[in-house]
Order: C-alpha cells, then sequence, then structure tokens
C-alpha cells in the first residue's frame, strides 16, 4: 500500500497564511540584499574615484577644488605694503622705453620723486595723464611734483612724453630762479638796513597771481638737475620761487600767499634756528646750511672760510634736519671752490647763489644764479624778468 491517508495528506500541507508568511520573509531578504548591493557598489566606485576624499572628509573639508587667486599686479601688490592704505595711490608708469616700477605716492601730498627715465636717442619730456596728452606735450597737462597728489580707486597710471636732443637744444630754454626775502605790509616799505629785503606784501600778491594766471610750468630739483645735462625737456614757460631764510614775514605773510595760488616754493631754511616741519604743503624746505649764515674771520659768511670737511659735516647736520640733499641756497651769496667741494662731498646735487642770470643746459649745477626780487619791484618788472 503506498502513501498516506487523506488526513496525514492535509497535516502536512502548509497552511495559506503560513506560505504568505514565508513569501513576506522572502520578499524583504531580496529587498535587504538589494540594498545591500547597492551600498557595497557605492564604497567600492568611491575607492576607485577618489580614494582622497575620505580624507578630505576625515579632515572636515570638502572635496571642491580650491581655484588659485588671481595674481595681484605689481601696483596691488605695492598697495599691500602701504602704512595708509586709506591715503596709498600706487602709481604706474607706461610708454615706450619706460620700464619704471610702480612707486607709492601719498594722496594730498606733491608728487615724490617721480622717475626721470632715459631713451637712446630721445630726452625725456615729463609725464602725463594720458597718452593722448603725452602725445599733445600741452604743458599745462604735465604732472610733476608741484602738484598734490591725486587718485582714482589707489591707483593711477602717468605716461612718458620723448623730444629729440635738437628739439630740447633748439628750444633753448632758460629759467629763472625767484628770490626772495622777507616781506612788509608797509606800501613804504622797512627803514632799516635791510630795506632793499622786504617785499611789499601787495607785490607780491600781484606777482604771484601773475605767475598763477600765466601757469607756468615749476621744475622740481631733481628735474632743474636733469634738464642741466640734457636729459630732461623744460619748456621755456619754467619758473622756479625761493626764499631765504624762512623769515618769521616770510611765514606769515607770504606762504599763506603762495599757498592759496598752489604755486611751489622753496624755503632755504637756516636749521641752526629752526627745526620745524614745512608751514605749508606747496612749500617744500631746503637747506640754507645748518650753522654757516654768520660771518667768518674775514668778514665773509663762514662756508668761505672753513675747510670742505667742515663744510660737508654742517650740510649733513641740516640734511638730517631736512630729511633732503637735493640743494643748498650759498649764505650771503658767498662760495668759493673749497665751499664747493664741502656741498659735493655731502652729496648735494645744486647750489644756489645771489648772481644774476638763467638757469640753461649745461649751467654750472654749484653755481646756479637767480633773479632778486626787491623792495619797489612790481608785477611789471617781474613780467620783464620772466616773460
Amino acid at each position: 500500500m503506498t502513501g498516506g491517508s487523506p488526513a496525514s495528506s492535509r497535516r502536512s500541507r502548509p497552511s495559506r497564511a503560513v506560505i504568505r508568511r514565508r513569501r513576506l520573509v522572502v520578499g524583504l531578504i531580496s529587498v535587504l540584499a538589494v540594498a545591500l548591493l547597492a551600498v557595497v557598489g557605492t564604497i567600492a566606485a568611491h575607492a576607485l574615484l577618489g580614494g582622497g576624499q575620505d580624507k578630505a572628509t576625515a579632515t572636515g573639508t570638502t572635496s571642491t577644488p580650491t581655484p588659485k587667486p588671481t595674481p595681484l599686479t605689481p601696483a596691488q601688490a605695492l598697495l599691500k605694503t602701504a602704512a595708509d592704505p586709506a591715503t596709498a595711490c600706487a602709481v604706474s608708469f607706461a610708454g615706450d622705453g619706460v620700464e619704471n616700477p610702480p612707486m607709492l605716492q601719498t594722496v594730498g601730498v606733491l608728487f615724490t620723486g617721480l622717475p626721470i627715465p632715459e631713451r637712446a636717442g630721445s630726452v625725456f619730456a615729463g609725464w602725463y595723464p594720458t597718452p593722448e596728452a603725452a602725445q599733445a606735450q600741452v604743458q599745462t597737462d604735465r604732472v610733476n611734483g608741484s602738484q598734490l597728489t591725486t587718485c582714482t580707486d589707489n591707483q593711477r597710471t602717468l605716461y612718458a612724453a620723448w623730444t629729440t636732443p635738437e628739439q630740447n637744444t633748439a628750444t633753448a630754454s632758460k629759467i629763472p630762479i625767484l628770490m626772495y626775502h622777507q616781506f612788509t605790509t608797509k606800501p613804504e616799505g622797512e627803514d632799516n638796513w635791510l630795506r632793499n629785503n622786504y617785499v611789499y606784501i601787495e607785490d607780491f600778491k600781484a606777482q604771484m597771481d601773475y605767475v598763477a594766471s600765466q601757469k607756468f610750468y615749476m621744475p622740481t630739483w631733481d628735474e632743474l638737475n636733469a634738464f642741466i645735462d640734457g636729459k630732461l625737456f623744460l619748456p621755456q614757460h619754467s619758473l622756479i620761487i625761493t626764499d631765504d631764510d624762512a623769515d618769521p614775514t616770510w611765514l606769515q605773510l607770504a606762504v599763506p600767499v603762495v599757498t592759496e595760488r598752489k604755486l611751489l616754493t622753496t624755503s632755504f631754511v637756516i636749521t641752526g634756528e629752526r627745526k620745524d616741519g614745512s608751514p605749508s604743503p606747496y612749500v617744500l624746505q631746503r637747506s640754507h646750511t645748518n650753522d654757516m649764515h654768520r660771518a667768518g674771520d674775514n668778514g665773509k659768511g663762514r662756508m668761505v672760510n672753513l675747510s670742505a670737511d667742515e663744510v660737508a659735516a654742517d650740510l649733513e647736520a641740516s640734511a638730517n634736519v631736512l630729511g633732503a640733499k637735493e640743494v643748498i641756497a650759498y649764505p650771503y651769496g658767498h662760495y668759493n671752490a673749497t665751499a664747493e667741494e664741502g656741498v659735493s662731498k655731502a652729496g648735494f646735487l645744486l647750489a644756489r647763489t645771489i648772481d644774476f642770470g638763467y638757469v640753461k643746459i649745461g649751467t654750472n649745477k654749484l653755481q646756479l644764479p637767480v633773479v632778486r626780487i626787491n623792495y619797489g619791484d612790481t608785477v611789471n618788472g617781474l613780467k620783464n624778468n620772466i616773460g
């Protein structure tokens, strides 16, 4: 007899509920298996494509590559070094033959130390605000150390102009250096032995009004030095204004006049007597010696009574006060070969006399002539002397 009875067959067959539970369990196992395979696959792909990302995640950084910063321009790098970013101006220089790096200037302060480039077969003709202005070379557009620094977004570019040596020589510019001393509010002048030194302040105002209205180009001393060497073109319409001694009447009466008219002026200071800074943004203070503005053994200024080394030591002391060595004015106008040697030993480039004349190409740098202004000289007299 084969098989079992119908009753035993019913006992061995699972019920429908059991079958459903089994199918549910199998389904869940299948879903878990698929999910597990997906996780394993992702891990494997991650390992193949960039295991370094695990290190980045471990250090708390993202896997996005860091872009390289745009390199700073030379002007931008220079601005990073500025002590006062608010007033810093990085001035760049452009033009044929110009390789000068940018330099820092200070907004609201006179341009200082602008370069004087050289180019074979050419004479530098100054800096201009645009390439077009450099091409046209209109004198009133020219930029130099007689002007306060202006800037846009802490940067600006100046463009070089050039001329030929032949044109420079043919122009034959003659540069007057005006020399003033003291000033007076008395129309009749001062009644003392220095009467001739005291210019009536109203005459001075009229003279400075003329200079301002005629828009003379006002060279700096380093420009005059290069002009004498034939390396820089200066227009005929150029002028330098100086005052000797830094007398109280100069400080009180004349400085406000040149400041209001924005006229570059040099005050030759006896540093043994005055150590204060410049009284105006438009006034350069340069050496009238430290302690040689007094009589020596022979009745002439000490500068022609001392050795070259003694002269140099005095001028070094003066330069330490003023922070500049460009030019000196001989006390009383007294000088000799020994005095000139002392000036050169101290590192000064130029020396101004009281001898009448004009600075030209080739002028002796240690014997710069002047146009002296005395009491009674009017604006008409000035016009005759400077054009």
